[in-house]
């Protein structure tokens, strides 16, 4: 794995974990996006596996699902995102031809 890609790993999950596991889920899967979207659902299944809210009357509430919110979109906003090792679907490199089409309209319109 690239520093690159490493970088844009600690970006999504957080600088706190742990970089060998980072490098093993990578050499396993081959993406750093298929890497980042296994560790945040297994965080996602985490958060499930306990109780999202607990309240004991007037000692402690705590209310998780917001982190699990949080989670969702986080994991949501991945499946759209392009990890810095990939490449766009039909783009080999830099050099291919792109041809872009636009309907013109004018801005204002006279009789």
């Amino acid at each position: 794995m690239d520093p690159a890609a490493l970088a844009w790993l600690h970006a999504q999950l957080g600088t706190t974990t742990n970089t060998d596991d980072l490098t093993n889920r990578y050499q396993r899967l081959g993406t750093a996006r298929a890497v980042a979207l296994e560790v945040l659902t297994e965080r996602r299944a985490a958060l499930l596996a306990d109780p999202l809210r607990l309240v004991v009357d007037g000692v402690v509430t705590m209310d998780r699902t917001a982190n699990l919110t949080g989670l969702e979109r986080q994991l949501a906003a991945l499946h759209d995102t392009q990890g810095p090792d990939e490449t766009v679907d039909g783009e080999a490199d830099d050099t291919a031809t792109v041809l872009d089409t636009a309907v013109l309209v004018p801005s204002s319109r006279t009789r």
